[in-house]
């Protein structure tokens, strides 16, 4: 099985919300009451034991925010 997990750079994360979007399992959201150091609140994923890895959320970031961390486990 693979798990994975992401990094958001949560200070160029705009919050555009595209990510969110392209997550077939729904595992992202925006934070609720912070925003970075430019003002926009930014993204985290909320559940970090059902993420595949499967990258939809890094590809279609247009800010090259995430990266996204793939481990295979027995």
């Amino acid at each position: 099985m693979i798990k994975g997990a992401i990094v958001v750079d949560t200070e160029r994360c705009k919050g555009c919300m595209l990510c969110i979007e392209a997550c077939p399992l729904n595992l992202l959201s925006l934070v609720e009451r912070k925003v970075n150091q430019r003002g926009y609140p930014y993204i985290q994923q909320h559940d970090w034991e059902s993420c595949t890895g499967c990258t939809s959320c890094a590809v279609v970031c247009p800010d090259g925010c995430i990266t996204v961390y793939r481990k295979k486990e027995d």
